[in-house]
């Protein structure tokens, strides 16, 4: 796996956020790969809980300036970057001020979720296929982790089909039983439906509650990983009717599990 290239995109990556087994496992499966001579990317969103100046965040003019439409409206595109101490790995914020500069990640102070989180997830999604553009980097795995990055899949196999840089990546999805109650807004599929025209696969966030949008991203991934060591039936029966590769629960030899596994999908090419 040395000087392959691997992205990884999620919802939450330690220490920006606080220690969840999403968080870490994201930040371990991206650390582990670049302990081992792989080229590596972190993207994940600039929430407004993230201290900016602890972290030594620095916006990267060359990369922001950009719109990306979302139900066709045009929003700024943000890009910042921190290095991970120690590690000296870079991490790629995607910022909008509408989006991500409220002093929460997905919920109010009365714990219901944000309007907005579709969009945030449209946002999120389109804004990382279009920095990684503009780096000119074409990974070998995009390993994708959080419902909230959960629509990138569906992005890259429809919308960005016809994109050379991501012809021979393979999409990996991790699955986790840490969820949200009830759906985002209603007219999520009819804002996706915006971008992606006459797509087939729009019809499964019709009803975007939590199981729905990970089902969207297990039918568009290459490889799914199994994040937790439970997982609802609904998406394992979902898994096992796509007969694809699956990587089980480990919580032990992360490091080598991963890897071999995304060898395994690479020399599949």
């Amino acid at each position: 796996m040395k000087d392959k290239r691997i992205l990884f995109v999620s919802s939450e990556v330690v220490p920006y956020l606080p220690e969840t087994e999403l968080s870490s496992t994201a930040f371990n499966a991206a650390k582990n790969a670049h302990s081992k001579g792989v080229q590596t990317r972190i993207f994940m969103p600039r929430f407004g809980v993230i201290n900016e100046r602890r972290h030594q965040l620095h916006e990267v003019i060359r990369l922001s300036g950009m719109n990306l439409v979302v139900n066709d409206v045009d929003m700024p595109l943000i890009i910042k970057v921190a290095s991970i101490p120690k590690e000296r790995m870079q991490v790629y914020f995607i910022d909008n001020e509408e989006y991500f500069k409220r002093k929460a990640v997905f919920t109010d102070e009365d714990d219901e979720l944000f309007s907005d989180n579709d969009e945030r997830a449209i946002f999120f999604a389109k804004g990382v296929v279009e920095t990684v553009k503009k780096l000119n980097w074409a990974p070998d795995i995009i390993h994708v982790h959080g419902w909230l990055a959960s629509l990138l899949p569906l992005y890259l196999r429809e919308f960005y089909k016809e994109e050379p840089l991501f012809t021979e990546s393979k999409i990996v999805t991790s699955l986790y039983n840490s969820g949200f109650e009830g759906s985002l807004n209603e007219d999520l599929a009819s804002k996706v439906k915006f971008d992606l025209k006459k797509s087939d696969k729009i019809s499964t966030i019709n009803t975007p509650n939590h199981n729905n949008i990970l089902k969207s991203a297990i039918e568009n991934s290459d490889a799914i990983i199994k994040g937790s060591e439970t997982i609802s039936d609904e998406l394992n029966t979902f898994i096992e009717a796509q007969e694809m590769p699956v990587l089980e629960y480990e919580p032990e030899n992360l490091k080598e599990y991963y890897l071999n596994f995304y060898a395994d999908l690479i020399a599949a090419n």
